[in-house]
């Protein structure tokens, strides 16, 4: 808790305070107004209401205190681990002090001289001070500033906001601006479809929207928001370019006003135009298309139209990076048909794409109605997320939600709190959320009861969260493959697979269960133990992650029994991800999901030491749990109604008690 409450703190250290010159300006335009009250009057002029600078002051004071407040609340509402904490702190907060540190020297350098120095003598000594701590820091000057610090940047697709009212515009203003807090700073661009009658009309309407979601930021804390003219260049289109890598006949020609908004930290908003190359004439473009012109900008792979005569432009654009993809569209997350929410809360797209791209595309071809369209903006959306990560690092991630969620609005049921339903507390805006923990809202890998159902915004009935946090993600290998062989229990005289098949790379998967438990394997015990009843193995990415799980008989069980292969319990074995992946990237909540909606859905057993840290993710993701009273294990298990079954509760029992470890150091810890 003390590193969570120091992390905030820390991160919103840059926020203005009021300095020295500010408090005398405050006190002497009171005083003045005092003395100039107390002369009218003695005068026998007219009347002055002495309470009109300390209400105005109150009141400006009083917006503040409410707008930290928001914003503390926002921050401290968003359930973060220390390993959260730690990882948001390592990437944003140097660049959080560095602009502290920079705003206190600007401050400094306009204080009024005293009478002993002039203001040249008085900027030269803030600015030696200023430096000589820098140095002694080891940092450069501020000069080097925009090559020093990285500028995180999310480019924000806003869709149909002529639809949204202006009480959520607000609140989406609002957020925008808590994210410029926190070291976020965004590009928003507009997209209005096809509104209008001809081009003239579609621009019109732009940018009256553009005006107000500016207007909806500039409510909140300075420096604001700021619409500028479109950076956007239009030529005509290599044949047969779609790759996210090439221009798409989209580059960014003009960078200089947005280039500009950045360095100011201003918010610029785009409208979703472009200027012909040739001509320099107006043009509607697609706002996909766009987003991805300026995320090959910012991330340096724009190589056609690169402008070279404006060197700060240069710069500035070198030391941002996009890190986050944020998509506002009333429609919210990526559907998905077997999903208990109804929609993916978190999305591999290495894994999960092809599927989304079928589903979506087969629902749309089948249903020529507005579900149709819907299902086609969603595939747009789905698309956009894969191809603009593809540019980006693997630590980004894209953001699909509503500006309902994103105003963070709700309803007078969402204020009673179930604390029966672990995880599932509604409040938590998704933007500020994914930020500070870079997960969904709410995990996907929870059981369907977790998920309180709620009526949303729209007036319609839904469970979970309408967000969808998308990331580049780690292919996924299951052997064997749930959809071409389903996992069942061995029969007599069946091969099933084994660690030593070629298939599966022993080395590599013994280093990862040695890395993630810190100790070291007894390989020939193991291999030895779970000879003949390996139920299959999930592999994430490169061997980050993995399960290993296996069918274990019952003790009590004689296997002359007829009905031995139905007494056989699924038994997750071994669930290990690297060390350095722990945390980051979904890899567990991909590998749990794996294994209980593709390979074992009809439930699973593990057991874990009753001291083990990682307790609290298996209690939220378990249909249930018994802790042994006179063992050091607590057994969990996703099947459902197993207490109404007793001799299959017995032989989860008996299982779990019984499975021998295989460490080399014959130390009886458990797993």
């Amino acid at each position: 808790m003390t590193m969570q409450l120091t992390a905030w703190k820390r991160a919103i250290s840059n926020l203005n305070t009021p300095s020295a010159k500010d408090l005398n300006r405050i006190n002497g335009s009171i005083a003045l107004s005092l003395r100039s009250a107390r002369s009218t009057a003695n005068s026998g002029g007219y009347s002055v209401t002495f309470a009109s600078p300390y209400t105005s002051i109150s009141k400006s004071q009083k917006q503040k205190k409410s707008l930290d407040r928001d914003f503390f609340v926002s921050v401290l509402e968003t359930s973060v681990t220390k390993r959260d904490a730690k990882a948001y702190m390592n990437k944003f907060v140097p660049l959080l002090e560095k602009k502290g540190a920079t705003d206190f020297k600007q401050r400094a350098a306009q204080t009024r001289p005293t009478n002993k120095k002039s203001a040249t003598e008085e900027v030269a000594i803030v600015n030696a001070a200023v430096l000589k701590k820098d140095v002694a820091h080891g940092l450069k000057p501020e000069a080097d500033l925009a090559i020093q610090v990285t500028m995180y940047v999310a480019l924000v697709k806003f869709r149909a906001p002529q639809e949204v009212n202006d009480a959520t515009l607000d609140g989406v203003g609002k957020t925008l601006s808590q994210l410029r807090k926190l070291g976020l700073i965004s590009i928003v661009v507009v997209d209005c479809g096809n509104v209008g009658q001809d081009e003239a009309a579609q621009r019109q309407i732009a940018t009256t929207q553009a005006n107000r979601i500016a207007m909806a930021i500039d409510n909140y804390d300075a420096p604001g928001a700021r619409v500028i003219d479109s950076p956007i260049t239009i030529e005509t289109p290599a044949e047969g370019d779609a790759s996210p890598f090439t221009s798409r006949g989209l580059f960014v020609g003009n960078p200089q006003d947005l280039m500009a908004a950045l360095q100011e930290e201003v918010i610029p908003i785009i409208s979703s135009f472009g200027y012909t190359a040739d001509a320099c004439t107006v043009k509607p473009v697609n706002v996909n298309d766009a987003i991805l012109a300026l995320t090959r900008q910012l991330s340096g792979l724009q190589f056609l139209g690169q402008p070279t005569e404006d060197p700060k432009a240069i710069q500035t654009s070198r030391s941002a990076e996009v890190y986050r993809l944020i998509v506002l569209d009333p429609l919210g997350g990526i559907p998905a048909r077997n999903r208990a929410t109804g929609r993916y809360l978190f999305l591999n797209l290495e894994q999960e794409y092809p599927e989304v791209r079928n589903d979506l595309t087969a629902s749309a071809a089948s249903n020529l109605n507005v579900q149709s369209s819907d299902n086609l903006q969603h595939l747009e959306n789905a698309e956009l997320a894969k191809n603009v990560l593809s540019l980006l690092p693997p630590t980004s991630s894209a953001v699909i939600t509503t500006p309902q969620e994103v105003a963070n609005e709700r309803g007078p049921e969402d204020n009673g709190v179930d604390w029966a339903l672990v995880g599932t507390r509604r409040g938590q805006n998704p933007l500020i959320h994914s930020l500070l923990t870079d997960k969904p809202v709410q995990s996907s890998s929870l059981p369907s009861e977790r998920f309180r159902p709620f009526t949303s915004s729209t007036g319609t009935a839904q469970i979970g969260s309408s967000t969808t946090l998308a990331k580049r993600g780690m292919p996924l290998t299951i052997l064997p493959d749930p959809r071409v062989t389903p996992w069942k229990p061995p029969q007599a005289g069946q091969r099933g697979l084994n660690l030593t098949d070629p298939c599966i790379d022993l080395p590599r998967l013994v280093n990862l269960i040695e890395d993630s438990f810190g100790r070291k394997l007894d390989i020939n015990h193991y291999l030895k133990r779970i000879n003949g009843n390996l139920a299959g193995i999930i592999i994430a990415g490169e061997y980050e992650g993995g399960a290993l799980l296996t069918w274990e008989k019952p003790p009590s069980l004689d296997g002359s029994e007829a009905d031995v292969s139905n007494r056989l319990v699924p038994y997750l074995d071994k669930f290990a991800v690297l060390r350095k992946s722990q945390g980051a990237g979904g890899v567990a909540d991909i590998i749990f999901n794996a294994m209980v909606r593709d390979c074992f859905p009809d439930g699973v057993c593990w057991r874990s030491r009753k001291d083990n840290p990682v307790n609290k993710w298996y209690f939220e993701r378990s249909r249930g749990s018994l802790k042994f009273s006179d063992m050091n294990w607590t057994m969990f298990w996703t099947t459902p109604d197993l207490a109404l079954d007793g001799q299959k509760f017995r032989d989860y029992e008996s299982v779990c008690r019984g499975v021998e470890p295989s460490w080399a150091d014959k130390k009886h810890v458990a797993d």
